[in-house]
């Protein structure tokens, strides 16, 4: 009966968290396209992403999200087209977001591109009632709460981007600041930077910096990685680490299994809390990226 009321009282205050919950990828460096619609890739026409995260591990009801993404770059006309999938499940609240994008990549000189982005999203939250545990048969106010949900929302981006540089902004859930319902995607704005070495020597430098404001909450996350190259085009393997605010560490690694498939994994620990409840949360990643014949898009100018 004691577990049973902890996991009532968890999932009940996850109601009032999930508005401000902001979810994300840890390794979201190798892909920025998981932040911003206005991000576009580097080096090939299309490229296709899966991700799963089970969060807190041992913590009653913990979050369980996965993601997946497909893009292609339309060279005649400078533009992106995308898709991203998010399923994130909390105890037994169940949300989804798809979202449809399109970006425009504008050369302002040999070097750099400002890309542009808008996203159109249907996003649902709905609940699995035969997990729902209550002190009483029938609790006419919990049950009141437990309404399924579906809206439209929409994304704005921007993004400035360089063979090495990435930096953007993006605003996330915009219908959200004028329609009440739909808070439990909650209007959430991202600033974001990334470097990356591109030279032939086996060991290259990365790092990136991500800001979050989401609600009334802000979020602070830094990377740095270290990249083994087989040649230029192609790492052999990458490790890394990241400290996110508040209190949170990790680590990361990667490994490419071909020229055009990358797999990743990252684990992170709460040394707040959190941590004391759970052994920490484990994601995986793979990446898919089709060979494009001649070149890449940086080289199109």
């Amino acid at each position: 009966m004691k577990k049973n009321l902890t996991i009532i009282a968890f999932i009940l205050t996850s109601l009032g968290l999930f508005a401000q919950s902001n979810m994300r990828i840890n390794n979201w460096t190798e892909s920025t396209y998981y932040l911003s619609p206005a991000s576009v890739t580097d080096n090939c026409m299309a490229e296709f992403t899966m991700s799963g995260r089970k969060q807190w591990l041992n913590f009653p009801g913990s979050p369980t999200t996965m993601f997946a993404t497909a893009t292609t770059y339309i060279k005649k006309y400078k533009s992106q087209v995308g898709i991203k999938v998010m399923q994130d499940k909390a105890g037994y609240t169940l949300g989804t977001d798809i979202d449809l994008t399109y970006a425009y990549a504008m050369w302002l000189n040999r070097d750099w591109r400002l890309h542009m982005g808008i996203a159109a999203s249907f996003q649902s939250l709905s609940y699995d009632m035969n997990k729902v545990v209550l002190p009483t048969a029938y609790d006419p106010t919990a049950f009141s709460k437990l309404i399924n949900e579906s809206n439209f929302n929409s994304d704005l981006g921007v993004e400035l981007a360089s063979e090495r540089w990435r930096f953007g902004a993006a605003s996330q859930n915009l219908l959200s600041l004028f329609n009440n319902i739909n808070n439990q995607f909650t209007s959430t704005n991202l600033i974001y930077g990334t470097y990356r070495q591109n030279t032939k020597n086996f060991i290259n430098m990365g790092a990136g910096i991500l800001g979050v404001q989401y609600g009334n909450l802000y979020q602070m996350e830094v990377n740095v990685m270290s990249y083994f190259n087989a040649s230029k085009e192609t790492n052999k393997f990458q490790i890394g680490a990241f400290y996110r605010t508040r209190k949170e560490i990790g680590a990361l690694v990667g490994i490419d299994l071909s020229n055009t498939l990358h797999l990743s994994y990252s684990y992170d620990y709460n040394i707040g809390g959190i941590g004391r409840s759970s052994v920490g949360t484990n994601e995986i990643m793979i990446i898919y990226r089709p060979r494009k014949n001649s070149g890449c898009i940086m080289c199109d100018y």
